[in-house]
Formats: C-alpha cells, structure tokens, sequence
C-alpha cells in the first residue's frame, strides 16, 4: 500500500496542469480533461438559487422539529396529492405568531425564500411568514371541486353500478387493525357467514391516505374474484376526512370497474367519495348490512314464500275440485244416456215430420202430373184418332188440310188410332 505522501507529486502536477488550462465557462463546455470543481458548481447551484424571488408554497407539514429555546424550527412539507415534500426552516418567532397551533398534519401556506447551502449541498426554504389553511376554505376547496366534478358528470346516477345480491368475495379497504375493519366483517359474517375477505389495511389520514387508499381500490378493482369493493373509516374530524375529498382519490373510485360502497364517518359526514361510490353507507356496520344479506331473514322469506305457494297451489287444486264436482253434480252428466235419448227422440221425430213432408208432397206432386197427362191426353192427336178421325199426310209428310195440297196420283198416308194405310188420289 503506498504512503499517503507519495501522491503529492501528483497532485501537484495536477493542480498545475489545472492552473494552467482556464476552466468552462460553461457546464456544457466541461469535459474530463476539464471538469469543474465541486466548489465552482455549488456556488453556481447557489447563485442560481438565489437569483429567485421568495414564494407562497402550500402543503401539508409531515415533520416538525422544534427544540425548546432554539431560535430556528425546521419542518417538512409535503405535498397533499403526490409523493413530493421539501424541507422548510422557520424562525422559532413565526411560529410563536401564528395564532393557530402548528402540528403535524396541518396545512399550511408559507412565504419562504429557496436557498442552497453549498458546503452539505442541500436544497431548502427559508420560511419568512406562516399561515395555516383554516377548515372553512378547506371546505370552500371541497365545495369548489364537488361542482367541477359534478359538471364533468362523475356523481351521475347512471354511472352508479348495482351491488351484486350475494358476493363470495368482498374487497375492504380500511385502516390498520380499525374498528371499522371490524363493524365490517364482524356483521358481514353475522348475517352471511360464507363471505369471504380481501382486506388491505391502509392509511386512512394524513398525507400517505391519498396513494395508498387509490393504489388499494386499482388492486382490487384488478383482482377478479372481487365482487364489491368497501371503503371504511370510523369517522373523525374534517381535518381527517379531507383525503376521501382528494380529487386524485375521487377519480381513482370513478375509474373502479367493480361495484363501490364508501363507507366513511357517519351520517353526518360527507366526503366527496360518497358522491362518486356507486352507494354510500352512513356507516360500517351499514355497508355490511348492504353488501350481504341476511341469512335469517332470507331464510324467513324462504319459509314464507314457500308458504304462500303451498297455500296458493292448495287454494287452486280446492278450487278446481269443487269446479269439477259442480260439473259432475249436473242432471246431463249424472245421467249422460239422457242427452242421447233426447237427441235420439229429436232425431226421430224430425225423420217422421220429413217423411210426412214428403209424403205429401209426392201424393200433390202425382195428382199434379195426373192432371196434367189427363189434360195432354185430352189435347193429343191420338184422343181425337180414337175418336174415329184420321191424318192424311203427303207425299212430303204434311198434312194434308185441303184438295189443293195434294195432286192427282201423289201418295197419301193415313194415320188411324190403330195404325195407318197408303192410298193414292185419282
């Protein structure tokens, strides 16, 4: 191992070498032959920094270190909807000003001056002035995003997706070890003891509330075996409760997939998750009462449903019966040959009353036709031959009425009643 000595010719060396050759004025114009020193980056760092005007900067302090008689405090602000904080120094006598005490979880705006200290080079604000963001524009905040929200049409009741009746699997999201964890899944199983559980217990206030409560929703809503999803918090202040009004976790429900019941405070309370959750339960123990139902009481509407269609199906088959014997009681149906003999007498006598009918109206019917053969008898040629007369007819068959028709020596037929002869004409 060399001795430490032996490097100082080369340091030496090097210096000179750097003496010699005029630094970048530039950061883009350093290279490994010639670099920057740490010291020439951090007063530039710093000069830049300090070239920046003081700022009103809001947040919410997640670490307060104060000692008792030290002139300066030092806090860390974070930001209230993402992963960000920086690191904040107050004089001990802002602090002792502000009327409202400073704790941790409390939002803040401060006027401060960013800073660089180059010898730890570390980044942050010199805070001048201190203001907490008092709960009545917190609300105003709230009010102000509900009607954002609401006009892009998130709190829309044909958004809202019906519970499932009987979920197997129900996912809980709540905090760690919480009695709302257990208002939950205590009922729930009371009244449905099958339901099973995916629990992530999470943050429910403070600054880490926001991230872990939506990064639990998003796993859930993934997991397909989960049927409803509950987000349950046992009330608390509004200070409390301002995570469940954050608009990055009001989105993260409205973009759940699977049915959302916000169960958060009491009836009292209304964060803006309730008015994007597909149903708000005034309480824990509510949301299990909705998500399941009851094993009892479905078992007593079983037992009465069954009962009523028993008494209805019994009430029909009584009614039929008694339809029926009242059919069976009639004269036509105790005795049935009656209605043939009826019908068979009815049949007979119209067989009669047709013969009858044409009885009489043959017999009128043949003295029609004998009166009327007497008559054509009567008017025949052959009625007045047998009489004695006869019909001379010519030679071109007509009769011959008159001398004139006929001439000497031309054939004649006579036609008597019984027969005929010839003769001539002389």
């Amino acid at each position: 191992m060399a001795h430490p000595d032996s490097t100082a010719p080369e340091t030496a060396s090097t210096d000179a070498a750097a003496a010699r050759q005029p630094l970048a004025a530039k950061a883009a114009d350093t290279t490994a032959e010639n670099p920057w020193p740490v010291r020439l980056l951090s007063a530039k760092i710093s000069d830049y920094i300090d070239r920046m005007a003081p700022l009103w900067v809001e947040g919410q302090v997640v670490q307060l270190n104060r000692r008792p008689g030290a002139g300066m405090a030092f806090l860390t602000l974070r930001d209230t909807d993402a992963d960000m904080s920086l690191p904040v120094s107050v004089y001990a006598k802002v602090l002792d000003a502000v009327t409202a005490p400073i704790d941790e979880g409390a939002h803040v705006v401060v006027r401060a001056k960013p800073t660089f200290w180059t010898k730890r080079g570390s980044f942050q604000l010199q805070a001048d002035q201190l203001k907490p963001v008092g709960v009545g524009e917190l609300l105003a905040r709230i009010e102000h995003l509900k009607r954002v929200l609401a006009a892009e049409g998130l709190f829309d009741l044909g958004r809202k997706k019906p519970l499932p009746f009987l979920p197997r699997v129900v996912g809980l999201v709540c905090g760690r070890e919480s009695k709302a964890e257990h208002d939950v899944v205590v009922n729930a199983r009371a009244r449905w003891p099958q339901v099973r559980f995916e629990i992530r217990e999470v943050a429910v206030q403070g600054v880490s509330a926001v991230p872990q409560v939506s990064a639990a929703i998003a796993e859930l809503d993934a997991n397909p075996d989960v049927e409803v999803i509950v987000v349950a918090r046992g009330g608390g202040a509004v200070e409390d409760l301002l995570p469940f009004s954050n608009e990055a976790l009001v989105r993260a429900a409205s973009a759940c997939r699977t049915p959302l019941v916000s169960a958060i405070g009491h009836e009292t309370d209304a964060p803006l998750l309730d008015l994007v959750a597909d149903y708000r339960a005034s309480t824990p123990t509510d949301a299990a009462k909705r998500i399941v139902p009851d094993v009892s009481e479905e078992r007593a509407r079983l037992t009465q449903a069954l009962s009523r269609m028993r008494s209805a199906v019994t009430h029909r088959v009584r009614q039929e019966q008694a339809g029926l014997d009242a059919t069976r009681s009639r004269p036509v149906l105790a005795s049935p040959h009656t209605m043939i003999e009826t019908r068979e007498r009815d049949v007979e006598a119209a067989v009669r009353a047709g013969r009858s009918a044409l009885d009489r109206l043959l017999s009128s019917a043949s003295s029609t036709v004998d009166r009327l053969a007497a008559q054509v008898r009567a008017l025949s040629p052959a009625a007045t031959l047998d009489r004695g007369y006869a019909v001379v007819q010519g030679p071109d068959g007509g009769v011959v009425r008159s001398p004139d028709d006929v001439a000497t020596g031309d054939a004649l037929r006579i036609r008597l009643a019984s027969g005929e002869i010839t003769a001539a004409t002389r």
